[in-house]
């Protein structure tokens, strides 16, 4: 790993940490196409270079996303009973959907959760926001039944699930836009942890992964992204609570549609 990989992941993880904290996502979509790129330049082969991109990124998540969820906690804006049940049903699905991935194609997994992106920030784009005075209701089966998808789909590509889980609360759930991010967040940190034990478990014995790596996980880039989003995710996480809720959802919005066009090799 060359100083200017190094250096590229450091600034990286800042911008994952500022937006997992402002948005309730993991940050997967600027981890893993950065990491990605640094990875095959250090001459991986793309399979793996994908795949490690992808568990890594949920171990970043991981403390990234308790960072957030603290702040979030302050402020008294997690439904921690939302987030407890919907992330343990997450963690295990999240566990599955690693567990898959492995087993698929790097690119196919790509492209699929690109077109499941951008659909569901056209849904969150076109419905009406729901009303700030309105409580949802509790409907803790819902909620495992709309996390079991969300946990699987994460564990396929490394993402922590935000980018899916703030829409499905919003939109199907009637959280408000601050409640459903603080949730989120927790939800996410729960989520995680499925996602890295999968990477972790199903990358042992594969030929032609980095030193330093811990299956899927490659713990040098861990270090480096880990050590600048965990206090950044605190500063997005306060900002948050400072935005007009349909002004963060716009700007969430604007994020699914580039992890989409991004997970489609618009930018490549």
């Amino acid at each position: 790993m060359t100083l200017g990989h190094i250096l590229t992941l450091l600034a990286t993880g800042a911008g994952v940490g500022f937006a997992g904290g402002l948005l309730g996502v993991g940050g997967s979509f600027i981890m893993t196409p950065v990491q990605y790129l640094v990875y095959t330049d250090m001459g991986i082969p793309i399979d793996i270079a994908i795949k490690l991109a992808f568990g890594t990124s949920m171990m970043v998540i991981l403390p990234t996303a308790a960072s957030g969820t603290w702040c979030h906690n302050k402020e008294r804006a997690v439904w921690w009973r939302a987030a407890i049940i919907m992330g343990g049903v997450g963690l295990a699905t999240a566990f599955g959907g690693a567990t898959l991935a492995s087993y698929l194609p790097g690119a196919d997994l790509k492209i699929a959760f690109g077109f499941i992106v951008i659909a569901a920030g056209v849904g969150m784009l076109v419905r009406r926001p729901v009303d700030s005075s309105q409580q949802p209701e509790e409907k803790p089966w819902l909620w495992a039944a709309c996390a079991a998808p969300i946990g699987l789909i994460s564990g396929l590509v490394g993402l922590g699930g935000g980018v899916l889980a703030v829409p499905v609360m919003v939109l199907a759930l009637k959280f408000r836009i601050h409640l459903a991010v603080a949730t989120s967040l927790a939800f996410v940190m729960l989520t995680s942890i499925g996602g890295v034990i999968g990477y972790i478990v199903n990358g042992q014995g594969i030929i032609g992964l980095p030193d330093h790596s811990l299956g899927y996980v490659h713990l040098e880039s861990w270090g480096l992204l880990a050590a600048t989003s965990i206090g950044v995710a605190q500063i997005g996480a306060r900002t948050a609570h400072r935005f007009p809720a349909n002004r963060l959802r716009y700007i969430f919005v604007g994020v699914m549609f580039y992890l989409g066009l991004r997970m489609l090799g618009v930018f490549d």
